[in-house]
Order: C-alpha cells, then sequence, then structure tokens
C-alpha cells in the first residue's frame, strides 16, 4: 500500500488549494481513506474521512463548507479540495488508508497507511 500526496503551497487567506493522494496497493471499496493534519505544536486531527460502507465523507467542524473531499477510481486518486483558507488551516497535510472498515464514515481512530505529507501556509 502507497499514498503519495501532492498539491500543498502557499496561499493567501480566502484563497483555494486542492490536495491530491494517488494511492496503490488497494481500491477505495476495500479501505477506509481519509485527509488528516497537523499544525506546529499541535495534534494531529482529521479532517475529513470516508468509510466504503458509507459512502459519504465526514468533515472536522471547522473546515465544513469550505473543503470538499473527493475520489477518482479510474486515477485511484484522493482529493480535498480547500477553499476560504484561513491562517489555521495552516499545517502539513496527509492522506491515510485503513483497511479497518467501519459502518459510518470517521477519522477517529488508528489509520495504518499514511502519505509523505505536504505542507499547507495560508498567510493573513
Amino acid at each position: 500500500v502507497q499514498l503519495v500526496e501532492s498539491g500543498g503551497g502557499l496561499v493567501q487567506t480566502g484563497g483555494s488549494l486542492r490536495l491530491s493522494c494517488e494511492v496503490s496497493g488497494f481500491t477505495f471499496d476495500e479501505y477506509a481513506i481519509g485527509w488528516f493534519r497537523q499544525a506546529p505544536g499541535k495534534e494531529r486531527e482529521g479532517v475529513s474521512c470516508v468509510s466504503p460502507s458509507d459512502g459519504e465523507p465526514n468533515y472536522e467542524d471547522s473546515v465544513k463548507g469550505r473543503f470538499t473531499f473527493s475520489t477518482d477510481n479510474a486515477k485511484n486518486t484522493l482529493y480535498l479540495q480547500m477553499s476560504s483558507l484561513k491562517p489555521e488551516d495552516t499545517a502539513v497535510y496527509y492522506c491515510a488508508a485503513s483497511g479497518l472498515v467501519t459502518a459510518t464514515s470517521t477519522c477517529e481512530y488508528e489509520y495504518d497507511f499514511w502519505g509523505q505529507g505536504t505542507q499547507v501556509t495560508v498567510s493573513s
């Protein structure tokens, strides 16, 4: 299983970025997948995750209405479209996958496989 992120960068407040994560070694109907982030001095937190049993992504409260999780099965890629970015969104963003499939989408458990991370910096 491998996950490779891309798409991070520096953006001004209110701007947009799209993160991509190309995966190999599994399919989206077998594994839970998600986006996480870790800001300096803070614990890692789940941003948005989706269980194949549920099909609908959940979102952390602070990103609801601003971030959108999507997948392209043909490209084995998941995306995180981020809009109306705020300085507090600054973090290293990771995509992750888990062979544990829960009934509903959740980021609230330890995922097994992780990408290398991509830095997102939002300037004020």
